[in-house]
């Protein structure tokens, strides 16, 4: 089934917790010691039914199509406050920051660090041992229908910032520079940089050392 039509057919869910007050003479204003999971929805109707009137609603999302993915038995790095969604694959020895955002369908492979902020779109593809720096952006495609997927090669570096047009190809051991919007294809080797992001050299000894992964921090 394609990523959209699951979407479209999952069954839209708001969870909730709900927290009900306890009456404890002189910690009236301090104590909620039942607490309610579940659809909110479905609370409601129990608050109703039983005459609740004391009580605090806890939500984080409203009608959401697809869960957050279960991250206990990956094989990666995940630091707090990572969003990823159900879809989405994760390869072994991969570092996902605080605060990114990697969406159903999207492919981080081995040994990729997504640093802080970084938002990877739905089935964007990102091999090996690469670098998404800090707040980049890579364009997901879900609609228009028929755009095509951004394709991260093995060993690039991605600079903070940048910004990866979907339907965009960046070659193995490229540079993006960063705060670079790229509208073209980067070729292997190429080194980019600019809005909207153009040539400036292939990657040279300097270049590549400033580039090179620290393999020591995917130990798991």
């Amino acid at each position: 089934m394609e990523l959209k039509d699951l979407i479209i057919q999952s069954k839209k869910k708001t969870p909730v917790h709900v927290y009900l007050k306890n009456k404890i003479q002189g910690m009236e204003d301090q104590i909620y010691s039942h607490v309610l999971i579940g659809e909110w929805d479905e609370m409601k109707e129990v608050l109703e039914k039983f005459h609740c009137e004391d009580y605090v609603v806890e939500a984080d999302r409203r009608n959401s199509a697809l869960p957050l993915l279960d991250i206990k038995n990956l094989p990666a790095r995940i630091e707090p406050g990572a969003l990823i969604r159900e879809g989405a694959q994760i390869h072994q020895r991969a570092i996902i920051m605080m605060g990114a955002i990697i969406n159903a369908g999207s492919i981080i492979g081995e040994e990729t660090m997504i640093d802080m902020g970084a938002v990877i779109g739905a089935q964007v593809q990102i091999g090996k041992r690469c670098h998404i720096g800090a707040n980049a952006v890579l364009a997901g495609i879900l609609e228009p229908v028929g755009a095509q997927s951004v394709v991260i090669e093995d060993d690039v570096l991605i600079g903070a910032n940048a910004v990866i047009l979907e339907g965009i190809r960046i070659g193995r051991g490229a540079i993006v520079g960063a705060g670079s919007v790229v509208l073209s294809d980067v070729k292997e080797n190429e080194v980019v940089a600019g809005v909207p992001a153009s040539f400036v050299k292939f990657k040279d000894e300097k270049a590549a050392a400033k580039s090179e992964m620290i393999l020591a921090l995917r130990n798991l």
